[in-house]
């Protein structure tokens, strides 16, 4: 029998398929509830924001829906198409994590490497962020161009097509969808202050200073989208749109 090769599965997507087998075999039945996140990563022996990314992962691909501030329920899979999720994507999570690393390393070097003309993007990037969030549009362009713009002051292009990955994966349908229960215009103008503290650091050519408001930026935002369900929007509540 010829070797197959092997794809590196991660972590969430092992707890997905754990409990997707488990629903499957009838150990969850459809409108049962399951246990808590914090049950679930205790008895999987794993962290919350990992079982969070797997249950979002589940509710895309059709197994469990989401019910703020009640619980996560069992779908009947009978009565819900399957959306199965590449088995490549990146936890939204776990990629905060990361983006805090390299991002406070960009923010850092940008401080001691921007030009004028470079300020002026972040600048441009930060309006354009306030104008879609007054618009209740995701401010996702915005974003991605400040971004760029920090990384861009780098002249590396490795370090710039990585950070262009971490941003676009943003795009995937888990993230998608854990921000569609997170994201609001509060939110994102939450963002757009630290945004405008980086970039202020930046501006002032403290390295220190911008690598820690990165690091601000980044923890904040794996707070928003780790916290209780119950801060979750409620379905009755407009979501952003997302700008096409």
């Amino acid at each position: 029998m010829p070797l197959q090769t092997l794809e590196p599965r991660r972590l969430y997507r092992q707890i997905a398929d754990q409990l997707s087998t488990l629903i499957a075999k009838g150990e969850f039945a459809a409108g049962a509830r399951l246990p808590a996140e914090r049950d679930l990563a205790q008895q999987l022996g794993v962290s919350r924001p990992s079982v969070r990314e797997a249950l979002i992962a589940l509710e895309v691909e059709g197994w469990v829906e989401v019910r703020t501030g009640s619980g996560v329920y069992v779908l009947d899979r009978s009565q819900h198409a399957a959306a199965p999720v590449a088995s490549t994507e990146w936890g939204p999570l776990e990629l905060i994590r990361a983006r805090r690393v390299v991002e406070g390393e960009t923010a850092a070097i940008a401080a001691a490497t921007a030009r004028r003309k470079d300020i002026e993007a972040m600048t441009h990037a930060i309006a354009i962020m306030r104008e879609l969030a007054d618009r209740h549009v995701m401010p996702l362009d915005g974003d991605r161009a400040f971004h760029l713009a920090i990384v861009e002051c780098c002249g590396n292009v490795v370090l710039s097509e990585t950070v262009q990955g971490f941003w676009d994966s943003r795009r995937g349908p888990i993230f998608t969808r854990l921000g569609g229960y997170f994201e609001s215009v509060k939110s994102w103008r939450c963002a757009i202050a630290e945004h405008e503290a980086i970039r202020d650091a930046i501006a002032a050519g403290d390295a220190e200073g911008a690598r820690a408001a990165m690091h601000a930026h980044m923890d904040r935002s794996h707070q928003r989208f780790s916290a209780s369900w119950r801060r979750a929007n409620l379905p009755t509540q407009a979501p952003m749109e997302a700008r096409r």
